[in-house]
């Protein structure tokens, strides 16, 4: 039913939509909101407010930067070029209408800015400009000019001048350093150029920025010079987390206030800089393309069997690949987005909405139709170029290009017209799927990268192989483990072994079942219902538009907790803590996608009385999303808390959600009284190790290395209840929710959720919930136990259980 929105004064509005409803669930949009949307076209801009640059015009022209003197009078760079200010200090006019459109200077996205790894006491990372026209030849190659500020704690104490040098005794501030673009690919529209830099890393935190000299930006809100952040060679990254970074069709933008939260992002990065920025999927929404995009008329189409053969020409192909590249271009030059992206690396893995909604998770006869293999192939390219400065295969899947055996061929003739693509070339940090997925035919791109001294972190493409029966292939996942494997071994027998081990997925792993909504709605008695809506459209809601099935059954299908992925990952727990055991490191699970937090936990049953601290199977899973699109109504998260049952995955492994919200954010009213495990409210993450070299902490600072003498016992407990001293006071009270978050020098993992408080404030405030992961000390049983892999057909338990695992309930 459509919400009412207002008055009848709204209806005169060309922007006003009648059909929105806050009931909807997840990411399926009403019909009603599909045909409005064919009659008011495209989605208006997340954000559209246009700041005054006026201080940071002004401050530009004072922060140029001059080559050193040079004995033969030559100089092998060029200062960066900035715009005069007006005389009257109002912002000089942007001249670039009066230049050549097509010169390839304007920049239309960008830069964007992405960590790869550490190597060899160096910080690798990269940054992506994507210019104006382009084609087999290069109109323009720009160059990023990269300066050494200084010392961050000196900085960020006032104790520096903002340009790195009055005052200071750092000998390297002001160093510069030039790097040459490489062109990832270029047609006839734009070119994207991919600068790749490295810095060393230090015994100090350092500052950098970097500009890009002689070019023109098509949006004025972004900055023209970026800054970013190393750490010290002894400290690990202090990272964000985010997920859900867009908007599902049908969505009331406006009541949302946008993007706000990328705000407070970016107020605390100014007080506490971020390292790392990881995604966790979705960090774009795509779904619009069947709405008011290309597939509208194949979406239309009713009958799912003429839909499932529906062709994917050459013709459609383009214009849904110039429909993936305005869409990113669009978000990702988006404020206040945009003034993250090319200030905090990015580091990021895919799921369902970079592609479209549900997609690995229909039934599989419909997912192997030729339109749904077309926009697979065209999301991963720009996905590749966009998210990880990469470059695409030369062309994607049509129906008009096909083998004998019906394969897409290699190379695509009319692809190719007046386009370039470089040579994929992988770096230190993925790990390459054997084969290609079954739907995209591309093979997955998994990562494993350093995060700093003791922190390392590896990131599952959940996507890219998904079936509605499997996340990953098997022989995936034994690529990624030995690669695990083998880092984690180097580490430990270097100084700086890894100790906390960062897991990123597209969808949390420990959270609540729904088996018994799955079971009803795989029933029979959805058959007549189906008939019904086939003949009469009796419960249209009910159904989804693609192949007409029930439209939740993909959402819950797509979920770990799902019984057709039980045993992929039961498994793969399973492993993690095989390798926990093995190296004594500390996993935490990172998940996004369901629009709520939630921090749920996997532990030894607790018959077992194993201390968290020595328990390899404690593993928190941080539930964090979204960071944009909107929550699911406070119904569905109360009744995702009554469903937190303790749950058993194994004969020694249970788990369930920690009570983490103690109150609601701010003064709202977000959940029931019961429900202190679900918030249905917009949020992000921040994880920081309490590094050895903080300060020692003041007297009766808290502890989580279980090391205090005054703290009660938590042997014995079950998830119901704190499982150690770190849970302690989880929520609005903890000392890692608190200006202390990673302050402390016990080695623990600060864990906080920042939860918007009032989605109609664009300034995005948020209440900080916090709780502290303690280190694993973990202690080999003195009986013998074989830790070898499920997924290397060996051993098929953990090297201290006992028992035979049993089915998971």
């Amino acid at each position: 039913m459509a919400s009412q929105q207002g008055s009848d004064a709204h209806h005169d509005d060309p922007e006003y939509n009648p059909h929105v409803s806050p009931s909807r669930w997840r990411h399926q949009e009403s019909a009603a909101y599909r045909r409005h949307a064919g009659l008011h076209g495209p989605p208006r801009e997340p954000v559209s407010t246009e700041p005054s640059t006026d201080a940071l015009a002004n401050f530009l022209n004072v922060s140029r930067i001059e080559p050193p003197e040079d004995p033969n009078g030559g100089g092998n760079f060029q200062p960066i070029a900035v715009t005069a200010a007006h005389p009257h200090g109002e912002e000089a006019k942007d001249d670039s209408r009066s230049q050549p459109q097509a010169d390839g200077k304007e920049i239309v996205c960008g830069p964007l800015l992405n960590y790869r790894y550490m190597e060899h006491n160096r910080w690798y990372g990269s940054v992506l400009v994507v210019a104006k026209g382009g084609g087999e030849d290069i109109l323009y190659q720009p160059s990023l000019v990269l300066r050494r500020l200084g010392e961050a704690r000196s900085l960020l104490a006032g104790s520096t001048a903002q340009n790195g040098a009055s005052g200071s005794t750092d000998q390297g501030a002001g160093q510069v350093v030039r790097f040459e673009a490489k062109r990832l690919y270029s047609d006839r529209r734009n070119t994207f150029w991919a600068f790749e830099i490295d810095v060393p890393i230090e015994a100090e935190e350092i500052k950098y920025e970097y500009a890009i000299p002689d070019v023109r930006y098509s949006r004025e809100h972004k900055p023209r010079i970026n800054r970013f952040f190393v750490p010290a060679a002894d400290d690990s990254m202090r990272v964000m987390f985010h997920s859900c970074n867009g908007f599902s069709v049908g969505t009331d933008e406006e009541a949302f206030s946008g993007a706000p939260l990328w705000r407070d992002v970016m107020r605390k990065h100014e007080q506490t800089p971020f390292h790392v920025m990881l995604g966790g999927g979705d960090q774009i929404y795509n779904d619009g393309i069947r709405v008011n995009g290309p597939l509208r008329t194949w979406t239309d189409i009713g009958n799912p069997k003429k839909r499932a053969e529906y062709p994917f020409p050459e013709s459609l192909r383009s214009e849904c690949d110039d429909y993936y590249l305005k869409n990113y271009i669009r978000w990702y030059n988006s404020e206040p987005f945009a003034l993250a992206n090319g200030q905090i690396p990015q580091v990021n893995i895919w799921d369902d909405h970079d592609i479209i909604d549900g997609f690995g998770s229909y039934v599989d006869s419909f997912m192997r139709c030729d339109v749904f293999r077309g926009i697979g192939g065209t999301a991963h390219k720009y996905y590749l170029l966009f998210q990880h400065h990469l470059p695409p295969p030369v062309s994607t899947y049509t129906s008009d290009h096909l083998d004998v055996n019906g394969e897409h061929t290699a190379v695509d003739p009319n692809q190719m017209v007046d386009t370039f693509a470089a040579e994929l070339k992988l770096g230190n940090q993925y790990i390459r799927g054997s084969r290609p997925g079954p739907y995209v035919a591309e093979h997955s791109i998994n990562m494993y990268s350093r995060l700093g001294a003791r922190m390392a972190m590896l990131g599952i493409d959940a996507r890219t192989e998904r079936t509605r029966h499997q996340v990953n292939y098997p022989e995936t996942y034994k690529l990624i483990f030995e690669r695990l494997r083998s880092e984690l071994s180097k580490a430990a027998s270097s100084s700086q072994p890894i100790k906390h081990l960062i897991l990123l997925l597209g969808i949390p792993i420990a959270y609540p079942r729904l088996t018994w909504l799955e079971n009803i709605l795989r029933s029979p008695i959805i058959g007549p219902i189906k008939f019904l809506n086939r003949r009469f459209g009796v419960g249209g809601g009910l159904f989804n538009t693609f192949d007409g099935s029930v439209d939740l059954l993909d959402d819950l299908d797509d979920h770990y907790t799902a019984k057709t992925h039980k045993l992929e990952r039961r498994n793969l727990i399973e492993e993690l803590q095989r390798i926990a055991a093995e190296f004594s490191v500390r996993v935490t699970i990172l998940g996004g996608d369901v629009h709520l937090a939630a921090l749920g936990r996997f532990y030894s049953n607790p018959k077992l009385k194993i201390p968290v601290e020595k328990d390899s199977r404690y593993m928190a899973n941080v539930v964090s999303s979204a960071i944009v699109n909107k929550p699911p109504p406070q119904a569905v998260a109360n009744l995702l808390a009554r469903r937190n049952k303790i749950h058993h995955l194994n004969h020694d492994t249970d788990e369930t959600l920690l009570d983490l919200f103690n109150k609601d954010p701010g003064d709202s009213t977000k959940t029931a009284n019961r429900n202190h495990c679900t918030m249905p409210s917009r949020n992000y993450a921040m994880l920081t190790e309490n590094s050895p070299r903080n300060a020692h902490p003041a007297n009766g600072a808290p502890r989580v290395d279980g090391a205090s003498q005054h703290v009660p016992s938590f042997v014995g407990r079950d998830g119901h209840s704190e499982l150690h001293e770190g849970e302690v006071h989880a929520g609005t009270d903890n000392v890692s929710a608190s200006n202390a978050h990673g302050r402390r020098n016990d080695g623990s993992l600060d864990i906080r959720i920042n939860v918007e408080m009032d989605q109609h404030s664009a300034e995005g405030q948020t209440e900080a919930y916090g709780l502290s992961v303690p280190l694993l000390r973990y202690e080999r049983p003195e009986r013998p136990a074989t830790a070898a892999s499920r997924f290397s057909r060996a051993s098929k338990r953990p090297p201290e259980v006992a028992p035979e695992p049993v089915a998971a309930h």
